[in-house]
């Protein structure tokens, strides 16, 4: 297959008209990962009679079209010129250099958002798009183990976060990360984007916002805004801690037990390091795109970890961890059931 070779569209006869239409008509992808493919995958199953166009290597967009994920497929950035959202779903620095390319492809008013785990570089790189492309970062808090195009599914985001991180970040400093009062309250900031809809580029901002909480909420997901630095701040703590934590965990107890070891090991330790079978792939732009925060997050574990081992024979010491845990553990699955 050619490099500029495209796949026709899948014909969709007999399509219910009742249906309620797509929030965006044309939905242009670039990436069909794990993230980008269940997008995929979820957006047609949610509007049958929407269009999404996906954008990635040739190997990738053959599975996508085998799966039935897409319905246009193209490896380059030319295909998306006619689409209404542009999403760029690929990892961390790529979306920064396609960001910056699609103006030379993107012609007419566009709404555009990405997927990425980090967002202060992106939201800050979007300033300088034409006034024509309406940018709003974005991230769904779907995801597992496994990646790629073959993990993609329509369910990922079903009752999962989805965090928009509007221009204001950019633009106000804001309060200091670690500040409750910097997550913006959803309400409010929706009351906000009606207002703005009156009033030129943030009219757009405000039109766009709308339309992408309805867009994430079509999908089965939970949108929410929250301020780029706090996003980074928080993610730090509740998602690549946790990664590098549990990789962290998995190398140290390998290296000292050994396989045979290991395989004396109960349900415990598999439970603990389940993340630990997660590729590198994305961690490593994750981690050098919001390093300073991660820092701090991996400090904070170091001093925890250091005062438990300097008090690790005291009971006391034990029981306060433990019922600490044990309380932030249960608010954990209260709020994810």
């Amino acid at each position: 297959m050619s490099a500029d070779q495209r796949f026709l569209p899948i014909l969709r006869p007999g399509l219910d008209a009742s249906l309620s239409p797509p929030v965006f008509e044309r939905i242009g992808i670039v990436g069909l990962g794990l993230i980008g493919g269940s997008i995929a995958l979820a957006a047609r199953q949610a509007w049958p009679s929407g269009l999404v166009i996906g954008v990635d290597t040739n190997e990738v967009l053959e599975q996508a079209v085998a799966r039935h994920v897409i319905d246009v497929a193209a490896s380059d950035l030319t295909i998306v010129s006619e689409a209404d959202l542009v999403i760029l779903a690929a990892p961390v620095d790529a979306n920064l250099a396609l960001l910056a390319r699609l103006p030379d492809y993107l012609e007419r008013p566009v709404i555009v958002t990405d997927t990425g785990s980090t967002k202060r570089a992106i939201v800050a790189a979007a300033s300088a798009l034409p006034a024509r492309l309406t940018f709003v970062g974005g991230h769904p808090l779907g995801g597992s183990t496994r990646s790629g195009i073959e993990a993609a599914r329509a369910d990922l985001f079903a009752g999962r976060p989805w965090l928009f991180t509007p221009e204001r970040a950019v633009t106000d400093p804001g309060p200091a990360a670690g500040d409750p009062g910097a997550v913006a309250v959803d309400a409010a900031a929706m009351r906000l984007a009606a207002r703005a809809s009156r009033e030129g580029a943030t009219g757009r901002a405000g039109e766009a916002m709308a339309r992408l909480f309805q867009f994430a909420e079509g999908l089965g997901a939970v949108p929410h805004t929250i301020d780029a630095r706090e996003h980074d701040h928080l993610l730090a703590f509740i998602s690549h801690l946790p990664q590098l934590a549990a990789s962290a965990l998995m190398q140290i107890v390998g290296d000292a037990a050994g396989e045979d070891g290991l395989r004396l090991s109960g349900r415990g330790l598999q439970d603990t390091t389940r993340l630990a079978g997660s590729p590198a792939g994305i961690w490593t732009e994750i981690c050098a795109s919001n390093a300073d925060e991660i820092r701090a997050a991996i400090d904070a574990l170091v001093g925890a970890l250091q005062q438990l081992r300097d008090h690790v024979a005291e009971r006391d010491t034990i029981e306060r961890l433990f019922e600490a845990a044990r309380n932030w553990r249960a608010v954990l699955v209260d709020k994810q059931a």
